[in-house]
C-alpha cells in the first residue's frame, strides 16, 4: 500500500457509526474484569494474530507477543488469579529467557523487560543473563552511527520512535536491579540523540522517524502518527517508574512526559479516542485504540503519581478507557488495532494485535491504580 493510501485510507470512515458507551466504569473490580476478559481471549487467540509472512516480528520473542507480555505483567501484578504470571514464567522457560535474534535491534531487547519482572517474582539470574549479556555487548560496541531512516538496514540505534518503548525502560529498570550505572547512561546517550532529531517542539509530538520530518498527511498538516507517540509517552512513563526518584535523569524524562502530557490531552477526541493521524481535523476519523491505550496508560500514570495534577487530566484518561472498552466484544477482542506500519493506516471494527491487547493492559493496570487510589 501507497504511503498516501495508508494516509487517505485512515480518513475515509465518515459513514461509521461507532457505539461506544457513554462512559465506563472506572471502579477498580470493574477495570480488573475487562484486563483478565482481555487477557484471556489473547491467550488463547496467541498464534492467530494476523501477521503478514514477510514481518520477521512474529518470532515468540518479537515485539508483537512481547508487548502483550509487557502487558501481562501488570496484569500478574494485580489479579488474584496465578495463572497470568504462571503464563509468563511458561513464556520465559520456552523460550529459555533470551532476547530477539537481531543484536542491537531496539524490538529484540523489548521482551527483556517482561524477564526482568519475572526475576523480580523468582530471583532466578538465569531469567536476566541473557539480557544482560546482549545489553553488555551492546553498550561495549557504543554504536555511533546514523539515526537517519534513509539505510534503515544500516540503523544500528533507536533511530525510530517505537524503539524509545521498545528498549529504554529495560536498560533502565536494568541499571536499578544491578546498580550498574552503565546501563542508564548507555540509555540516556541514546534517547537524547534520538529526541534531538524526532521531537518537534513546536508540536510538542514525535516523528516516527528522521523520513517523516517535512511530510504532510492529505490535510496539509504535520504527520504524527498516533501509536507511535504512544509508544514514546507510555515509554516515558515506563521509564520514570523505573528511575530512582534522586536520580540526575529524572528531570529531563519528567519534563519531556509533561510537554507531551499537554500535547496529547488537547488532541482527544469527543469519544474519547485519539485518531490514527493526530493533527486530522476531521470529526469523523475512526478510533485507533492501539495509540489510544498507550496514551490512557500514560495519563493515567502521571495523575496516579503526582505528575498531572488536576481534574482533567483524571477525566481524559477515564474517557480513553470508555473508548477503549467500547472497543472490547463479549469474549474480550480488542478491535479498532490498527495493524503493523509505520504511520496513519487503515484499521476496521474487528482488527486486532497482540500489541494491542497489551497496550490496553498496560492502560486497564494504570486506572486501576488511579482508582484504589482514589
Amino acid at each position: 500500500m501507497s504511503a498516501t493510501r495508508r494516509v487517505i485510507g485512515c480518513l475515509a470512515f465518515s459513514a461509521l457509526s461507532l457505539s461506544f458507551p457513554a462512559r465506563a466504569q472506572t471502579g477498580a473490580p470493574a477495570i480488573l474484569e475487562q484486563m483478565q476478559r482481555v487477557a484471556d481471549w489473547e491467550l488463547a487467540h496467541l498464534d492467530q494474530a494476523d501477521i503478514p509472512p514477510s514481518v520477521d516480528a512474529k518470532l515468540p520473542l518479537g515485539w508483537i507477543r512481547s508487548t502483550f507480555y509487557a502487558g501481562l505483567t501488570t496484569l500478574a501484578d494485580r489479579s488474584p488469579d496465578p495463572k497470568y504470571a504462571d503464563a509468563i514464567f511458561a513464556h520465559g522457560a520456552r523460550e529459555h529467557w533470551q532476547l530477539g535474534p537481531r543484536p542491537f535491534h531496539a524490538d529484540d531487547q523489548l521482551i527483556a523487560q517482561t524477564w526482568i519482572w519475572a526475576y523480580g517474582r523468582k530471583h532466578d539470574p538465569d531469567m536476566i543473563a541473557a539480557a544482560r549479556r546482549r545489553f553488555d555487548a551492546i553498550a561495549k560496541a557504543n554504536p555511533s552511527g546514523t539515526l537517519l531512516m534513509s539505510i534503515p538496514e544500516k540503523c544500528f540505534r533507536w533511530c525510530w520512535s517505537d524503539a524509545l518503548f521498545m528498549a529504554p525502560s529495560g536498560w533502565v529498570a536494568l541499571s536499578a536491579l544491578t546498580h550498574d550505572p552503565r546501563y542508564l547512561a548507555f540509555a540516556d546517550k541514546e534517547y537524547r540523540a534520538a529526541t534531538a532529531l524526532l521531537f518537534d517542539p513546536d508540536q510538542s509530538l514525535f516523528y516516527r522517524d528522521s523520513t517523516f520530518k517535512g511530510r504532510n498527511s492529505s490535510n496539509g498538516r504535520k504527520l504524527f502518527w498516533s501509536r507511535g507517540n504512544g509508544w514514546v509517552y507510555a515509554g516515558l512513563a515506563r521509564i520514570l517508574a523505573a528511575l530512582p526518584s534522586d536520580s540526575p535523569s529524572q528531570p529531563f524524562y519528567r519534563d519531556l512526559f509533561l510537554r507531551m502530557s499537554r500535547k496529547v490531552a488537547l488532541l482527544q477526541k469527543p469519544d474519547g479516542c485519539w485518531s490514527p493521524a493526530l493533527l486530522d481535523p476531521r470529526k469523523d476519523t475512526p478510533p485507533e485504540t492501539s495509540g489510544t491505550a498507550l496514551f490512557t496508560f500514560g495519563l493515567a500514570w502521571g495523575v496516579k503519581n503526582g505528575l498531572l495534577p488536576g481534574a482533567s487530566y483524571r477525566a481524559s484518561a477515564e474517557h480513553g478507557w470508555t473508548c477503549l472498552t467500547g472497543a472490547l466484544n463479549k469474549e474480550g477482542k480488542l478491535g479498532w488495532v490498527q495493524s503493523q506500519s509505520d504511520q496513519p493506516d487503515s484499521v476496521r471494527k474487528w482488527d486486532t494485535q497482540p500489541f494491542g491487547a497489551g497496550a490496553f493492559l498496560l492502560a486497564g493496570s494504570a486506572l486501576y491504580d488511579l482508582a484504589r487510589h482514589r
